[in-house]
């Protein structure tokens, strides 16, 4: 992408230009000391014989349309399994569908959706060439956080997801995402500024803010980009 047409993106976002690139060193990619574990799971609804692991993209998307492992299965509209390249070098993992989401069955949709493509656009990416998912394939009841007990129901569907995918990096989008992919409860702000490893295969996994929140904090934007500018670096190290 050539330095004009990203600068476009960035005035699009808001985002001012003055951000030294020294701030984000594309070397510095050593995971930190502290393994990102998959939260542990109980057994998920299965194809008869065939245990989630084992799956297949359509397998495992029909696994996930009828699953009924919680509660929440009984006030959705559609499931959300995720979107995106089945072999994509950045899975970028959310907390759970809205609305918007619940009733299209995609993840990131409306607004927050819109800044996120935009969000991707600035390093080059487009949303087709990645993969998208939540931690929830259903949508809590007035958008409130998951509960451990709907983590858990879900956690082989997304491992699943994670396996097949095999990203290069994974990036973790507001704090419900974070907390359980990492298994802990550090905010966000603290979490941003390290390269994290995810599961047995030690994934490089990033974490930065929810989109709807930038869009109620535009000011936290600038932060963002900085992360974006480190994933940027991290997806370019073959």
């Amino acid at each position: 992408m050539d330095s004009h047409r990203r600068q476009q993106y960035l005035d699009a976002l808001g985002i001012v230009s003055w951000v030294r690139r020294d701030q984000v060193v594309a070397g510095n990619s050593e995971p930190v000391a502290v393994e990102a574990r998959p939260p542990e799971s109980v057994p998920a609804t299965e194809t008869p014989g065939q245990p989630v692991s084992s799956l297949g993209w359509e397998a495992l998307e029909a696994a996930v349309a009828g699953c009924t492992a919680c509660e929440l299965h009984h006030g959705r509209k559609h499931t959300v399994f995720g979107v995106g390249d089945h072999n994509a070098r950045l899975m970028i993992i959310g907390e759970a569908p809205g609305a918007e989401e619940d009733r299209q069955g995609e993840p990131f949709v409306g607004r927050a959706g819109q800044l996120l493509n935009a969000l991707l656009r600035a390093i080059g990416l487009d949303r087709s060439q990645v993969f998208i998912a939540n931690i929830l394939k259903c949508r809590p009841p007035g958008n409130r956080n998951p509960e451990p007990d709907e983590v858990r129901a879900c956690a082989h569907f997304l491992q699943r997801q994670v396996a097949l995918v095999q990203p290069r990096v994974i990036l973790a989008v507001g704090g419900v995402a974070a907390h359980n992919l990492l298994q802990t409860d550090d905010a966000v702000g603290r979490l941003r500024s390290r390269i994290h490893a995810y599961g047995d295969d030690q994934i490089p996994l990033l974490v930065t803010y929810h989109p709807a929140y930038l869009l109620r904090r535009p000011e936290e934007k600038a932060k963002a980009w900085q992360d974006l500018q480190k994933l940027h670096g991290l997806l370019q190290v073959d």
